[in-house]
C-alpha cells in the first residue's frame, strides 16, 4: 500500500529538525494571538511520548516550544499576578498595587503552594534538554505589549478529565474511621475529582476549575509539566513497558495586553487583552486486547482508549463528508471528551497539526495500516483559518521611547552630579534618637537635608529650562505637523486607490474561488463517477473472466462426457453387432442342421434301399467357411474348439453351477428318461443376474421331428464375461432326446457347436 503525506521524517531525523517544520510555526502563531493544536497519533509503543517530551540532551517538541516562547517574550513579560485568571477561561488585569499585594499575600501564606521561582536550581532530569546552540526565538514580537504565560496539564482517563496540577488536600469533613472499624490516617488525601467541560462567552470549550500556573521561564514551565507527568497514569502491558493509559493535554496560554500611551504601564482595559493558547496533546496508543492480553482495569482502559480514538476518526470522517459532498451532518463531538474539548479547533478557531508515529514492527502491521489510512484521510479536511484580532490604535514604539527618555534623564543627571538611576532625591537616614548624648544623628540628617535641598534647586532649574524649551517646541511641532499632514493626505489618497484596487481584486478572487469550488466539486463528482465506473468495469471483467473460465471448464467436462459416451456407445454397438451376428449364426446353424437332418434321412432311406452302410457324419467345413464369410466383424472373444465325443455322458451330470433355461412353451413328454441337472438355477427367461452366478448354460428346445414325433434338444454352453461388462454364452454341445417307434428307421444326430451372446 502507498500513502501520501505532506512530509515524511525518517528514522534519522533529529528533534530540532522536527521542531523546525512542525511546532515552530505554531509558536509563531501563538505569539501573534492565534490558537494551535498539535497532537501525536499512532499505535502503542510507536514513540508518541518521546516525540512530545524527548529525553535529556534531545528535548522534544514541548520543551523546545516553551524555550522558543520565553526566548521571544522574555524582556517584555509583565510582573507576576498582573494578569489573573477569572475562572471563566478569561483573564483580568490588576493594577500594580493589587499585583504587589497579591504577591505579598502569596508569599506570606505558607500553606498555599507558590508559583515556581526561576531562581531555583533546575531539575537535572530536564536541565540539559536543550543546548544553547539549538535555542531559537521569534523576531516578530510586539515590544509595545506585556506578556504572561499560564500553563495547565490535564489527562483524559476512561473518558473522565482529571487535573494533574491539582493539589489533593486533606479533607477535614471526611470521617475519621473507615469501614470495618479501621481508623483513617491523618495524612490521607482526597482522591482527585473529575472535571467538567463548559463553554465560555465566546463559545470556546474549557475545563472548569482547572489549575493554571503562571510561569516566567522555560525551567519553571517544564518543572510544572514534570510535576503533572509524575501523576499521569501509565502501566506495563505486553506491548509497551510504560504504556500511557490516558490522553494528556498540556496547554500553554499566552496573555498579552498593550502598554498605555506613555509606554510605562499596561492599559487597564480588559477588552484589549488577547489570549491565545497552544495545546500539546499526547494521545494514548490504540491497541488490540488480544495482543496485550489485558484484563480487569487494563481491559477497561484499552476499551475507553479505542472508543475515544474511534470517535475522533468518526468526527474527521463526518467533517470530510460535509466538506466534499456539501452535506450538513451533525458531527458527534460530544461522544468523547477528547473531541468535545477540541471542538473549536475543528470548527476553525486555530491551526491543527497531527504527527503520525509509525513503528515498523511486523506485529503492528494491521494497526499501522489503519493509522496510516486515517491519517491520509484527515489531510482532506479543511479547517478555516482564524480571523486576525483588531490591533490597538496607539502609536508604535512606546516602550522604547519611554526607556530612551529615562536613560537620557539619568545620563544628564549624572553629568551634572545629580541623582541617577531614576532616584529623584537621596533617601533620608534614620532619625530616631535613643541617647541624649548622640551627636551624630542630627548632623547626618542636616547634611542629607542640605543635599536634598541642593538637588531640588538643580532639578527646579533644569525643569525651568526644559519648560522654556518646551514652549518654543510647539511652533516647530506645528510646522512639522503641517508637513506630515500633507504627506499623510497624499498617503491617504494612495491608500484609497490601493484599497479600491484591493477590493476589486478581492471580488475577482472570490469569483475565481467560487468558480474553482464549482470546478472542484464537478471534478470530484467526475472522479467519483470514474471510480465507480472503473470498479463496475473491473467487476464485469472479473465476472467475464469467471464465466470464460467456467465455460472452458464446461467445455472440457462436456468433451470428456462426449468422449466417454462415444466410447461407451462404440462398445455397446460392437457388443450388439456381435450379439446380432451370433444370433444370425445360430439361426443359420439351426437351418443347416435341419437341412442336414433332412439330408441324412433322405440318405438313410436311400442307403437302406441300396444296402446297409455305416452313415458318416456330414462335414461342416463348408458351412463354417460360409458363416465366416457372412460375419464381417470378429468375435469379441476367441472361440475354443468344441469337443464332440460320439459316445459320452451328459455334461449336465457334473458338479458345475448351471442355468437351466426351460421356456414356458415347452411340453412335458412323460418319458422315462429325463435329464437331471444338479446345482441348476431354473429360469423361463435368461437374465444377466442368473448368468453371473453360473458357469454353464443349457437350453431346452422342443421341435417337431420329420417323423412327426416331438423331440427335445439340450443346447449346452459355457458362460463367460465380456469386455463391456456383460455375460456371453459359448455353445459347445447339443443333446437330442426323442421318442422313436421300434419298427421305424433309426438314425443318429451328431452334436455340433453354436456360439451366442446375451
Amino acid at each position: 500500500m502507498i500513502y501520501s503525506f505532506k512530509k515524511v521524517f525518517g528514522i534519522n531525523t533529529s528533534q530540532i529538525e522536527l521542531f523546525e517544520d512542525i511546532a515552530k510555526p505554531l509558536v509563531e502563531d501563538l505569539i501573534h494571538c492565534k490558537n494551535g493544536l498539535l497532537f501525536t497519533y499512532g499505535v502503542t509503543g510507536s514513540g508518541k511520548t518521546f516525540t512530545m517530551t524527548g529525553s535529556p540532551g534531545e528535548g522534544g517538541l514541548l520543551p523546545r516550544s516553551l524555550d522558543m516562547l520565553f526566548n521571544s517574550i522574555g524582556p517584555f513579560q509583565a510582573k507576576r499576578f498582573v494578569f489573573k485568571p477569572d475562572d471563566k477561561n478569561g483573564l483580568e488585569i490588576q493594577s500594580q498595587v493589587d499585583a504587589l499585594l497579591e504577591r505579598q499575600k502569596r508569599d506570606s501564606q505558607q500553606s498555599v503552594p507558590k508559583t515556581p521561582s526561576s531562581r531555583q536550581k533546575a531539575d537535572p532530569e530536564f536541565a540539559d534538554m536543550i543546548s544553547s546552540e539549538e535555542a531559537c526565538k521569534s523576531e516578530s514580537v510586539d515590544d509595545d505589549c506585556c506578556y504572561s504565560v499560564f500553563v495547565s496539564y490535564i489527562e483524559i482517563y476512561n473518558n473522565y478529565i482529571y487535573d494533574l496540577l491539582e493539589e489533593a488536600p486533606y479533607d477535614p469533613i471526611r470521617p475519621k474511621w473507615l469501614g470495618g472499624g479501621t481508623p483513617a490516617r491523618s495524612n490521607e488525601f482526597v482522591p482527585p475529582q473529575s472535571k467538567i467541560l463548559r463553554e465560555d462567552q465566546n463559545h470556546n470549550m474549557y475545563v472548569a476549575g482547572c489549575t493554571e500556573v503562571e510561569v516566567k521561564s522555560t525551567e519553571e514551565a517544564f518543572e510544572v509539566f514534570w510535576k503533572g507527568q509524575k501523576k499521569r497514569r501509565i502501566a506495563n502491558t505486553q506491548l509497551n513497558r510504560e504504556s500511557s493509559r490516558s490522553h494528556s493535554v498540556f496547554t500553554v496560554k499566552l496573555a498579552q495586553a498593550p502598554l498605555d500611551a506613555d509606554g510605562d504601564h499596561i492599559l487597564q482595559d480588559k477588552n484589549q487583552v488577547n489570549v491565545s493558547q497552544l495545546c500539546l496533546v499526547d494521545l494514548a496508543g490504540s491497541e488490540r486486547t488480544s495482543r496485550t492480553r489485558a484484563e480487569g482495569s487494563r481491559l477497561r482502559e484499552a476499551g475507553n482508549i479505542n472508543q475515544s480514538l474511534m470517535t475522533l476518526r468518526t468526527c474527521i470522517e463526518v467533517l470530510r463528508e460535509n466538506q466534499m459532498c456539501g452535506t450538513n451532518k451533525m458531527v458527534p463531538y460530544r461522544d468523547s471528551k477528547v473531541t468535545h474539548l477540541f471542538k473549536n479547533y475543528f470548527d476553525g478557531e486555530g491551526k491543527v497539526r497531527m504527527i503520525v508515529c509509525v513503528n515498523p514492527k511486523a506485529d503492528d502491521y494491521e494497526e499501522t495500516m489503519l493509522v496510516m489510512r486515517f491519517a491520509e484521510m484527515t489531510q482532506e479536511v479543511e479547517v478555516a483559518r482564524p480571523v486576525d484580532r483588531p490591533i490597538c490604535g496607539l502609536a508604535a514604539g512606546r516602550r522604547y521611547r519611554n526607556q530612551a527618555f529615562k536613560d537620557e534623564l539619568s545620563r544628564r543627571l549624572e553629568e551634572r552630579g545629580g541623582p541617577s538611576n531614576g532616584e529623584s532625591l537621596p533617601a533620608l537616614p534614620g532619625s530616631e534618637l535613643v541617647d541624649p548624648a548622640d551627636d551624630q544623628t542630627l548632623p547626618r540628617l542636616i547634611e542629607v537635608l542640605e543635599r536634598r535641598h541642593r538637588v531640588r534647586q538643580m532639578m527646579a532649574e533644569q525643569f525651568n529650562k526644559t519648560g522654556t524649551g518646551y514652549f518654543s517646541t510647539p511652533q516647530r511641532v506645528d510646522t512639522f505637523l503641517h508637513e506630515q499632514q500633507s504627506k499623510l493626505n497624499e498617503k491617504d489618497k494612495l491608500i484609497l486607490n490601493q484599497r479600491s484596487e484591493i477590493e476589486r481584486l478581492e471580488k475577482k478572487s472570490k469569483t475565481l474561488e467560487y468558480k474553482i469550488d464549482i470546478l472542484q466539486k464537478t471534478t470530484d463528482m467526475y472522479e467519483q463517477d470514474k471510480r465507480s465506473l472503473q470498479q463496475e468495469l473491473e467487476t464485469r471483467e472479473q465476472r467475464l473472466q469467471r464465466e470464460l473460465s467456467e465455460r472452458r471448464r464446461m467445455e472440457q467436462r462436456m468433451q470428456g462426457v462426449v468422449t466417454d459416451t462415444r466410447l461407451k456407445w462404440e462398445k455397446e454397438c460392437e457388443r450388439r453387432v456381435n450379439a446380432k451376428q451370433l444370433e444370425m449364426q445360430n439361426k443359420l446353424w439351426v437351418k443347416d442342421e435341419k437341412l442336414k437332418q433332412l439330408k441324412a434321412i433322405v440318405t438313410e432311406s436311400s442307403s437302406n434301399s441300396s444296402g446297409p452302410e455305416k452313415p458318416e457324419r456330414p462335414s461342416r467345413e463348408r458351412d463354417r467357411n460360409a458363416a465366416q464369410k457372412r460375419s464381417a466383424s470378429p468375435s469379441p472373444h476367441p472361440t475354443a474348439p468344441p469337443v464332440h465325443p460320439r459316445h459320452r455322458r451328459s455334461q449336465s451330470a457334473g458338479g458345475e453351477k448351471w442355468v437351466d433355461h426351460k421356456p414356458a412353451s415347452n411340453l412335458d413328454l412323460d418319458t422315462v428318461l429325463q435329464p437331471i441337472i444338479p446345482n441348476a438355477i431354473k429360469v423361463s427367461t435368461p437374465n444377466e443376474k442368473a448368468l453371473s452366478k453360473c458357469h454353464k448354460y443349457v437350453l431346452r428346445h422342443q421341435e417337431l421331428a420329420s417323423d412327426g414325433e416331438l423331440e427335445t434338444k439340450l443346447i449346452k454352453g459355457n458362460v463367460f464375461k465380456t469386455r463391456g461388462g456383460g455375460q456371453a454364452v459359448q455353445f459347445t454341445d447339443i443333446e437330442t432326446l426323442k421318442q422313436e417307434c421300434p419298427t421305424g428307421p433309426r438314425y443318429r444326430i451328431y452334436p455340433n457347436t453354436l456360439t451366442s451372446s446375451t
